[in-house]
């Protein structure tokens, strides 16, 4: 027990992370996180060892995290940048790119690479709160839309047009900061 209780403390560093990244809220993140070990702690023996101990308690982080949406769902806001479109940044008035996106390369090789994906979590923390969120909730969390909505009170376009517009910003991030010069990497 006391090696499983030293393993869960090594993770909690980076379970928290995650978590961060989500929530936006360290309070809400640190109760999320909470909540996981301490499931982890009471229950030892749902760990079946059949997947490392890492992705069990991400399992368990997901459902506490989703938890804390819910929970927080009417406390969660919507930042002028949510609403502010990128489209005219980035698409000239015939809808065609201002500047042509560079040549990524093999984006599956780029996907593998550590550094990339500590890019592509500052990217992600970049996005605007709600975009960001919504994000997060689609892409890691795997949410259906329709729970997204409800959760969210939002309506299925309003979702579409937040996750177009995150997608938009995390390629421009990407482009500026890894295909083109990984400054924040080397920030970071």
């Amino acid at each position: 027990m006391a090696d499983f209780s030293a393993e869960l403390e090594r993770l909690r560093p980076q379970l928290l992370k995650y978590a961060r990244l989500q929530l936006r809220n360290a309070a809400w993140a640190e109760d999320a996180v909470s909540d996981t070990l301490l499931a982890a702690i009471e229950r030892p023996q749902t760990f079946a060892g059949q997947s490392q101990l890492k992705t069990w308690l991400i399992g368990i982080l997901k459902h506490k995290l989703i938890d804390q949406i819910r929970r927080n769902s009417r406390e969660l806001s919507t930042t002028r940048e949510d609403d502010e479109p990128i489209e005219d940044e980035l698409f000239d008035s015939t809808g065609h790119w201002r500047d042509q996106p560079q040549d990524w390369g093999d984006p599956e090789h780029a996907l593998r690479q550590v550094d990339f994906m500590r890019v592509l979590e500052a990217c992600v923390e970049l996005l605007p709160g709600q975009q960001g969120r919504l994000f997060m909730m689609r892409e890691w969390l795997e949410l259906e839309t329709d729970e997204i909505c409800k959760e969210l009170a939002i309506s299925p376009t309003n979702l579409w047009v937040m996750l177009h517009r995150a997608r938009l910003r995390l390629r421009e991030c990407l482009q500026l900061n890894w295909f083109s010069g990984a400054q924040l990497a080397k920030e970071s």
